[in-house]
């Protein structure tokens, strides 16, 4: 799926800071309030959205609206629940900006590791991945933080990304994240965690 919005949001469209649509220059106006919902439902509807759905309807093991209220409290909290973190892909998707999620979790996983060459190998594949010019899934990140993780690539330890993690961090949570937190996709989901069922829709 990540092809189809990539199309939407190709070179013309630098969402550095992931804009939301209402946010966007003068010449993507068509991407207005109503494509916005309706790319969230889109979102909600695909394969990769159907497991939190699932879980959101199902009472034995849907998130309470206390779990969900506390989303709101701080980007920890939303991280460190399973199902937070899952909708909060979700939103960034639709921000055409899911890779800061996904390199942060990289990060998570790459402090993890213990052996070297996991830990090389981990190193290279993020490198890859998010950090090199015109990776697939390039982050914002500045010369100095990218030079230095160069320059740990062949000898890396549990830090070596770290300070490019904080910067990321930094910017979904002084981002994307107050925008998700008021958003129609996390008014939804506490819906969905109070039980009211109708107001996410199959």
């Amino acid at each position: 799926m990540r092809g189809n919005l990539t199309s939407v949001s190709s070179q013309n469209m630098a969402f550095s800071d992931c804009m939301k649509p209402t946010e966007l220059p003068a010449d993507k106006k068509g991407i207005n309030r109503k494509n916005w919902r309706n790319r969230i439902r889109f979102l909600l509807k695909s394969n990769s959205s159907q497991s939190i759905l699932h879980l959101m309807r199902n009472r034995l093991y849907r998130p309470s609206a206390d779990d969900v209220n506390q989303w709101a409290q701080s980007l920890d909290r939303l991280l460190s629940h399973k199902y937070g973190k899952a909708a909060f892909y979700i939103f960034l998707k639709s921000e055409f900006c899911e890779e800061n999620i996904e390199f942060w979790t990289a990060c998570e996983d790459f402090k993890t590791l213990t052996s070297h060459k996991d830990l090389v190998s981990k190193a290279n594949n993020i490198y890859e991945e998010f950090i090199k010019n015109e990776a697939p899934k390039e982050i914002n990140l500045d010369y100095h933080t990218k030079n230095a993780i160069v320059q740990n690539l062949h000898e890396p330890t549990e830090t070596s990304f770290l300070a490019a993690q904080r910067k990321v961090y930094s910017l979904m949570e002084n981002n994307s994240y107050p925008r998700f937190i008021h958003s129609d996709l996390y008014r939804e989901l506490c819906a969905a965690a109070r039980g009211e069922g109708k107001h996410i829709k199959s």
